[in-house]
């Protein structure tokens, strides 16, 4: 007799909101994790009493009320506005995303006009210079900024800090990747456009230790080790790990990008006055620097805690052992996913949701909405 209506391999937010939506429907469900904590890439690890991203930052943002108002039924949300800051090879602070504060900073421009003139200016010269060797669309990443912003944005905040990332020349890389550039023509700092965004009062494991409440939870639990005995355990699997682990790798093993942290514990209340400092030039090996007591922490809050804790993040290739983060969506791996979804139309008892089982970068409110669709 089957112990269980449903087994949920991964507590991350895809897992833990499953859990939670077919729980209150009156399910009996386990969930299992090979990490020691449950929360996935959203988990916190308190630090001095400030609580730290472990897995990277983690800002919540949706314009969905319905979305909004769920997590917010878990845990309140606090006001955090994501406002990151760009220190670039000039030695210049930026602020991001590009808007009249980027520009003001970039070339003195005071007006929306003057920032616009600039930029068309050096937009024409870069298409004028394609046109002139016969090229009529961007072929790569660096030809599509240079022809979106221009070349004194594109030299100082994207080129060195998007090779970083991606550990590959700008024209090396796919003109897509960067088709849809945020230029904001008014000083507003705010990172996202979405209605609603924050960060759970008390750290991300409040929201997922709601979301689990009743719930039989088991960490320390492979899946892959045991996986007959976890398939014979419930009528329905909820598979949120690497799918193509999931069929034995038969077409090949799919790519990632990851990130590796490097996490300081500073005796000084505040190290750089902001939650996220992005470094854009080569000469800097990590991507960003993020203080975690920013994301909860507001005005002369901060001084509080003598204490703050920082994470270096270093970008780097993906190999066996590693944490996958960033899905290759290349035309290759794209491929082999396609190969990889085409079985899950035969295993019809198994949902496979989230980043790693969909071979596809989410935010956080978009993996809720995923959930929220199984269960209309």
């Amino acid at each position: 007799m089957l112990k269980y209506d449903c087994l949920i391999v991964g507590s991350g937010l895809f897992g833990a909101t499953y859990a939670h939506l077919a729980h209150a429907r009156g399910k009996k469900c386990l969930v299992i994790d090979k990490r020691s904590h449950a929360g996935g890439n959203i988990y916190c690890e308190e630090v001095e009493g400030i609580n730290v991203h472990k897995y990277g930052a983690h800002i919540f943002h949706t314009s969905d009320e319905k979305i909004w108002s769920f997590v917010n039924s878990i845990v309140p949300f606090n006001r955090y506005t994501n406002s990151p800051i760009a220190h670039a090879p000039n030695g210049k602070l930026y602020n991001l995303p590009f808007n009249m504060n980027t520009f003001h900073q970039m070339w003195g421009v005071k007006t929306p006009i003057e920032a616009q003139a600039k930029i068309d200016e050096q937009r024409c010269k870069a298409i004028e210079k394609m046109r002139a060797e016969g090229v009529i669309e961007p072929r790569n990443l660096e030809e599509q900024a240079l022809t979106l912003i221009g070349s004194d944005i594109y030299e100082q905040l994207i080129k060195d800090y998007t090779e970083k990332q991606w550990g590959r020349p700008c024209v090396d890389l796919p003109a897509f990747i960067i088709r849809r550039l945020p230029v904001r023509m008014t000083f507003d700092n705010n990172y996202f456009n979405d209605s609603y965004q924050g960060i759970p009062i008390g750290g991300y494991n409040k929201l997922i230790e709601g979301l689990l409440q009743g719930i039989e939870v088991r960490l320390d639990t492979d899946f892959f080790e045991q996986r007959n005995y976890w398939e014979s355990v419930a009528n329905q699997i909820v598979f949120t790990g690497k799918i193509d682990e999931y069929y034995g790798y038969r077409f090949g093993k799919l790519e990632y990008r990851t990130v590796r942290f490097e996490q300081v514990k500073m005796n000084t209340p505040n190290y750089q006055g902001n939650a996220v400092m992005n470094y854009t030039s080569k000469d800097v090996p990590y991507t960003r620097i993020i203080e975690h007591k920013h994301f909860e922490k507001f005005g002369m809050e901060i001084y509080e805690n003598p204490w703050t804790v920082i994470s270096k993040e270093y970008s780097t290739e993906w190999y066996d052992g590693m944490e996958p983060f960033y899905p290759v969506n290349d035309e290759r791996n794209t491929a082999i996913y396609e190969k990889y979804r085409a079985l899950t139309m035969h295993d019809t008892h198994v949902v496979f949701g989230g980043r790693l089982a969909e071979y596809k970068y989410y935010d956080m409110a978009p993996i809720i909405s995923r959930v929220f669709k199984y269960f209309k």
